[in-house]
């Protein structure tokens, strides 16, 4: 008897311990992923030096994510490559595995798929939003709804995009492929101007958005080049919260997609302005998280660094004057676009002049060799120099010349193998403290998303 009343006391003991932690077991039914593509720690930091430098200060002014309670680090290896790209890395993020590169959502032979989170999510009954600057089929979107051996198979990727049923797709385009027709079959609202978008209504059930302007690649205009009527990360952010907030809840992974790009370039202005639209749409986020602290995380983070950015140049030494880059008011890709159809570099100095400050007292004043230099550039850009034609060579010239004077260098225009980092806050986000793997943050969110 004695024994019968100790087990039973042992028994209800256990239950109460297991009701305890299960009750304390993190969970979020509102998650937010934001990745910064090609975003590595110099970039956020450097973001936040330009701020405050703007202010006629020393120093850092920080951004909204930099100050959520939790900081990691994150690995972003491939299976196959220390050096990553989006596939791999977006694929990690996206299912918790580790894959070769080039690769979207499928394992590391590249014949089996990964289920990601958002499929998970799906599943379970919640509501989902792909939000992106770049373009819809690009890698890192990709990995959230398709699976193909190949990043470069849009046409594949087009049709499994139309298909998946996800509730909202918002930003960029369809780069090589058309998939209007198919997305109408499948009951999607297309919208392409800035009226309908803000016309979107709850109760609207899938819709794909894109930015009114789209450039050559099907992607967004960058945050330097935007206009009064291209639509912000901020406000896509916003529409899908009203669009997908629900009683089962909801999760959505919004790509600031372009940073990569600009650090592609070597054009530290324009991925300075990416980052802090960035964090105008983590704003929004914690601005629900403000409503819903019990049920919401978010989890800022990217999936690989680009450029090897660095804070310190030889031109500069010691010093720095990240203030001049408001010097620069478009991007370099609009540089490319302006050198169409000009014959000499006669025809674009003063195009230079005006948007990089280039030659004036409050800007950059040039040395004859960095003038050498600019015009040597433009020949090769024109393809009236010697040797191949390089299109991208004047734009790289321009923002190399200005970041090497503001304290900014580069090491390469690809990617390279340095962490980077996570910043969490609301509901498990104690998972994503320390050095962890680019897997576990999928692992996390699912654990904390209970899915399976």
């Amino acid at each position: 008897m004695k024994m019968n009343r100790t087990l039973m006391l042992f028994s209800f003991f256990f239950i109460l311990v297991v009701n305890f932690v299960y009750a304390e077991a993190p969970k979020a039914k509102y998650v937010f992923l934001f990745i910064g593509d090609g975003m590595g720690v110099s970039e956020v930091n450097a973001t936040e030096a330009y701020r405050a430098a703007v202010e006629g200060r020393i120093g850092i002014k920080k951004l909204s994510f930099t100050q959520f309670p939790v900081l990691g680090l994150v690995t972003t290896y491939a299976k196959d490559r220390y050096v990553t790209d989006s596939g791999a890395a977006g694929t990690a993020l996206a299912t918790g595995n580790k894959t070769a590169v080039e690769t979207i959502a499928m394992d590391g032979t590249r014949k089996h798929p990964l289920k990601s989170i958002a499929k998970m999510a799906q599943e379970k009954g919640m509501k989902i939003g792909i939000i992106t600057t770049a373009n819809m089929n690009d890698a890192t979107p990709s990995v959230f709804y398709a699976h193909e051996p190949d990043r470069d198979m849009y046409k594949e990727i087009t049709a499994s995009l139309a298909k998946s049923d996800i509730d909202l797709f918002e930003g960029g385009g369809l780069k090589k492929g058309d998939a209007t027709a198919e997305l109408k079959k499948n009951g999607y609202k297309l919208v392409s101007t800035r009226k309908a978008f803000n016309d979107l209504k709850p109760g609207v059930k899938k819709v794909f958005v894109t930015c009114p302007r789209l450039d050559d690649e099907m992607s967004c205009p960058f945050a330097i080049d935007q206009k009064q009527n291209d639509i912000k990360l901020s406000e896509f952010t916003k529409k899908a919260i009203d669009l997908l907030e629900n009683p089962k809840g909801f999760f959505m992974m919004i790509e600031g997609g372009k940073i990569d790009w600009a650090n592609h370039g070597n054009d530290a202005a324009t991925a300075i302005k990416d980052v802090l639209a960035l964090d105008d749409a983590v704003k929004v986020a914690i601005d629900f998280y403000g409503k819903h602290p019990k049920d919401t995380l978010i989890v800022v983070t990217s999936d690989h660094e680009t450029g090897g950015f660095a804070q310190g140049s030889k031109e500069m030494g010691y010093n720095t004057d990240f203030k001049k880059l408001d010097r620069q008011k478009v991007s370099s890709d609009a540089v490319n676009n302006k050198i169409k159809g000009c014959k000499k570099f006669a025809d674009i100095k003063s195009y230079i002049k005006e948007n990089f400050g280039f030659w004036t007292k409050k800007g950059f004043m040039l040395t004859p060799e960095e003038d050498k230099a600019l015009e040597a550039a433009f020949l090769k850009s024109t393809g009236t120099a010697a040797g191949p034609k390089d299109v991208y060579a004047l734009s790289s010239e321009i923002t190399r010349t200005l970041d090497s004077k503001v304290g900014i260098g580069w090491t390469t225009n690809k990617h390279t193998g340095m962490p980077v980092a996570v910043f969490a806050k609301g509901s498990g986000a104690e998972l994503f403290k320390g050095y962890i793997d680019n897997t576990d943050v999928a692992k996390n969110i699912m654990k904390i998303m209970e899915l399976k």
